[in-house]
C-alpha cells in the first residue's frame, strides 16, 4: 500500500510544495491525493482537483510553460466532468473518478474554462 506524502521544501528562499501520489483509497472511490489540497507539485506542474462539482482552486496563476493537471476527485458513480477551454485551446475527454487531463500553457494569457457536462462549473488559469 502506498501512502500520500506532502511536504514543503525551502530552497534558495523559495517554498515549493511536493507530493507523492497514492493509489490508496481515502474514501469511497476517492484517491488519497484528492483528500489533501495540493496545488503545486513543482515550479512548472500544478494540480486542480475536481470535487463537489467545482474546480479547486477555481483560479490559478502559473508561469508560462507550466503544465496543469486536472484530477477528478468525485466519489465513484458521480457524473463525469471535463475541463474545456472557453476559446478552444484544449478540451479534455470525459473524466470519471480518478481520471486526469493535463495541458501545458506555453504562452501568457488568461484562460477561462468550464465543465462541458456541468457548464456552471467555471475556472481560470492565468499564465504569466
Amino acid at each position: 500500500m502506498t501512502r500520500l506524502y506532502v511536504g514543503l521544501m525551502l530552497a534558495g528562499g523559495c517554498v515549493t510544495a511536493v507530493a507523492c501520489f497514492s493509489d490508496r483509497s481515502a474514501g469511497p472511490g476517492v484517491s488519497g491525493e484528492c483528500r489533501v489540497p495540493v496545488t503545486v507539485i513543482d515550479s512548472t506542474h500544478f494540480i486542480v482537483a475536481i470535487r463537489s462539482f467545482a474546480f479547486h482552486p477555481d483560479s490559478l496563476a502559473v508561469p508560462a510553460g507550466s503544465t496543469v493537471t486536472w484530477v477528478d476527485c468525485e466519489d465513484a458513480g458521480t457524473a463525469p466532468h471535463t475541463t474545456t477551454s472557453e476559446t478552444a485551446v484544449w478540451n479534455s475527454p470525459n473524466l470519471t473518478t480518478g481520471g486526469r487531463f493535463s495541458h501545458t500553457f506555453a504562452t501568457t494569457g488568461s484562460f477561462g474554462y468550464y465543465c462541458a457536462v456541468h457548464p456552471y462549473m467555471l475556472g481560470k488559469i492565468v499564465a504569466q
